[in-house]
């Protein structure tokens, strides 16, 4: 009991609160909480002899005479149930509890005796408690310290496997899987494993300082790898790792790690193993007796705890699986290709030497400037030394050049002139293959940027005139020396004289 006599007695002779607590044992508060209600029932030292220390305390604490049955009982199921949600405390429910005795003229138990009231009904009843912990709060992550081998059935050499570690801290209920790396792929894998075993995903990871996951450490504004955050974003969580040397930031996970090297690890020590699936199943094995082995100091396991107070909380999986991706840096080259795995894909000629961050997943090629994705492909299956352009790439005269067949020759030649699209058809047919004849006509139609449509209509009428078989030659002939502006008339004239003159003329015969 508190000594009110005493503490009044020190403070009549003006002791500070501080040598008052320190004379009588009590603390600081609970002094200043005595004074307090002395001053305000006007009660004074020197006190009457008669008076004790049970005295005044029902003087001073009237209501702690009352008996319990006139006290609201806190109801432990809703108190528990209401602490299972994001930001619920002990202390607001605590301020809700007496908000509703003193509106239906109860006396509500003391903050202390409300929490002590709630852990005993959670030590009892429950497997878990959720003052510390928030259901599907956190997930924490770790690579444990001891690995497992797989036997080489070849060489009969050791193969490490390292294990993958992840425990709720609420229900402690854990996941366990074995890589034979600990590279980024590894690590995203097993996370996305963790979630789809737990059927669902915490609000919140906690993985260790490793370079996998924390490109740089800090306390303040770490650097997450950018693969682990878009797998994180991916899933709707959030990324928050432990402090460098603060195993006490993920203990859930550092417990787990000492349990799992003792009964998986420990466990299948004098088993051998040729292929990683076979490990994992192993060890899937092992791990359910570690999740359903009965708790030393309560009632139930881990495995009932995360079915009964933790798989509720966590978020939904996304619709589909995260697919793993790596990142690179590359420049693009002169010919607004980049060059991924021996194969090239396009990019915006626009971003010609710039430098672009791409993203490489099993199916998909992307190409991203500040942020800003410019190129998306198919991830080629070839082998290498493939080129994968797309049109709206190419500079406009580039994509006129890869567009350019017979189909789109002879739709220009519908545009221009019938002459010319005669021309263009005769001079195709003239070469024994098609693409000789297209290099010609892509001649001829260059020379529209040099003369104009009609001139060179003009030219192919005349070239056709002559002969059934036009040569590009021809056509440039007459452009140069400007006969496509004579009149047609005139040509044949000249023609005919020259036919006559040389007819007059000395001539050899058929018999020569």
């Amino acid at each position: 009991m508190i000594k009110y006599r005493e503490v009044l007695r020190l403070h009549a002779q003006e002791v500070t609160q501080r040598g008052i607590a320190s004379s009588t044992g009590h603390s600081r508060n609970t002094i200043r909480e005595v004074l307090k209600r002395a001053k305000e029932k006007e009660i004074y030292w020197p006190l009457e002899s008669d008076i004790s220390d049970p005295d005044l305390q029902i003087i001073l604490y009237p209501e702690k005479q009352i008996p319990s049955d006139h006290r609201r009982k806190p109801n432990g199921e809703y108190i528990h149930k209401e602490l299972a949600k994001s930001g619920v405390t002990l202390s607001l429910l605590w301020d809700e509890y007496s908000l509703q005795c003193r509106q239906s003229d109860e006396i509500p138990y003391s903050y202390r005796q409300f929490c002590r009231f709630y852990n005993e009904y959670a030590r009892k009843t429950k497997a878990t408690m959720r003052i510390k912990r928030k259901p599907g709060e956190q997930m924490e992550v770790d690579w444990a310290g001891q690995t497992m081998h797989l036997t080489n059935n070849l060489t009969g050499e050791d193969i490490p496997v390292y294990i993958f570690v992840s425990a709720l801290p609420c229900s402690q209920y854990a996941y366990v899987e074995g890589f034979l790396s600990m590279n980024v792929e590894s690590w995203i894998t097993a996370h996305i494993d963790a979630f789809e075993f737990y059927g669902g995903v915490a609000r919140i990871v906690v993985p260790d300082n490793l370079k996998t996951g924390v490109t740089k450490s800090s306390r303040t504004d770490p650097i997450i790898n950018q693969s682990y955050q878009e797998m994180a974003e991916h899933y709707q969580t959030t990324i928050i790792p432990a402090r460098v040397r603060r195993p006490k930031d993920k203990p859930s996970v550092e417990g787990n790690v000492g349990h799992i090297s003792t009964w998986i690890i420990a466990s299948l020590r004098n088993e051998k193993f040729f292929s990683l699936l076979e490990l994992n199943k192993a060890i899937k094995e092992k791990l359910a007796i570690v999740n359903t082995k009965p708790f030393q100091k309560k009632e139930g396991n881990r495995q009932e705890a995360f079915l009964n107070e933790e798989k509720f909380a966590l978020a939904p999986l996304p619709y589909s699986r995260y697919e793993i991706a790596s990142w690179a840096k590359t420049v693009v080259q002169p010919d607004y290709h980049i060059k991924i795995d021996n194969n090239y894909y396009s990019v915006p000629y626009d971003y010609i030497k710039c430098v672009v961050d791409v993203r490489v997943t099993i199916n998909i090629i992307e190409a991203f400037y500040k942020n800003i994705r410019i190129a998306s492909h198919k991830r080629s299956v070839k082998l290498g030394s493939e080129f994968i352009t797309l049109p709206d790439h190419m500079p406009k005269d580039h994509r006129k050049y890869a567009e350019f067949d017979k189909n789109f020759i002879l739709k220009w030649g519908t545009t221009v002139g019938p002459s010319i699209l005669l021309t263009i058809e005769r001079i195709i047919e003239s070469y024994p293959t098609e693409k000789q004849g297209l290099k010609s006509t892509y001649g001829l139609m260059k020379l529209a940027d040099k003369y104009s449509i009609e001139r060179i209509e003009k030219a192919c009428e005349r070239v056709l005139s002559y002969t059934p078989r036009p040569k590009l030659k021809s056509i440039q002939t007459i452009l140069k020396t400007g006969h496509d502006k004579l009149p047609l008339e005139n040509t044949k004239t000249q023609s005919s004289t020259r036919e006559y003159d040389n007819a007059i003329g000395f001539t050899r015969g058929a018999n020569y």
